[in-house]
């Protein structure tokens, strides 16, 4: 990882581990459909309205501060991608998955219904176009699904989220319920007795988004 020139305007694009998976399998799964904006970088308390060159200079801290490359660990990059609200919106949207972090036994099963809160004027809605959810590591789960949302976007999605190569890398999938089964795979623990990893929740209309980890614990042989 390292520092881009930001007195130059450059655009670094490389694949994630996720996209290099995809484009190897070399069967059309790999299609570049949309994109997303994020601010990961930024840090907006260096905004100072009191600076004492007026106003064209209150950014200049933020202007001024270094842009990272690009690198492609995708559970690590574009974490806070821009959204649109409602003029007016006063307080952000937060995802509630009732959970702040996950322990499941070998084998064991789990489903997830995320809420919005602070959400268009309501305390707690469900997104009409559902949650995106992502699993850091594919291989800890038998079973990683998305149900609820019946649109192109979300069955494109939910058709590919199972498939890996066997290799360490995400898969993500999109629904209004999510529906996890820890792997059964004893040979994955090593010598070790517990599997880490993380799964992170978007919602689709809001921008919310919300990270947990999530701890696999071995069981005798199944």
């Amino acid at each position: 990882m390292g520092y881009l020139n930001n007195q130059v305007i450059t655009v670094d694009a490389i694949l994630t581990k996720k996209g290099r998976e995809l484009l190897a399998q070399n069967d059309g799964s790999f299609r570049i459909t949309q994109f997303a904006l994020a601010d990961d970088e930024i840090d907006y308390t260096l905004y100072n309205p009191t600076n004492p060159s007026g106003s064209a200079f209150y950014g200049q801290a933020i202007d001024n501060m270094p842009l990272l490359e690009a690198f492609p660990d995708e559970s690590q990059t574009m974490k806070y991608k821009l959204a649109t609200l409602p003029r007016g919106t006063a307080v952000l949207p937060v995802l509630d998955i009732g959970y702040a972090g996950i322990t499941l036994a070998q084998g064991a099963s789990l489903s997830i219904t995320p809420q919005t809160l602070n959400y268009l004027g309501n305390s707690t809605a469900f997104e009409t176009s559902g949650y995106t959810a992502t699993i850091a590591d594919v291989r800890t789960m038998a079973t990683f699904n998305g149900v609820g949302i019946q649109s192109t976007a979300a069955t494109a999605q939910n058709s590919t989220s199972t498939t890996t190569l066997g290799t360490n890398v995400s898969s993500t999938v999109i629904g209004s319920q999510i529906n996890l089964r820890a792997t059964t795979v004893n040979t994955l623990f090593g010598s070790n007795s517990v599997l880490n990893t993380t799964v992170t929740f978007v919602g689709l209309d809001s921008g919310a988004r919300i990270t947990i980890p999530i701890t696999i614990t071995q069981t005798t042989a199944l």
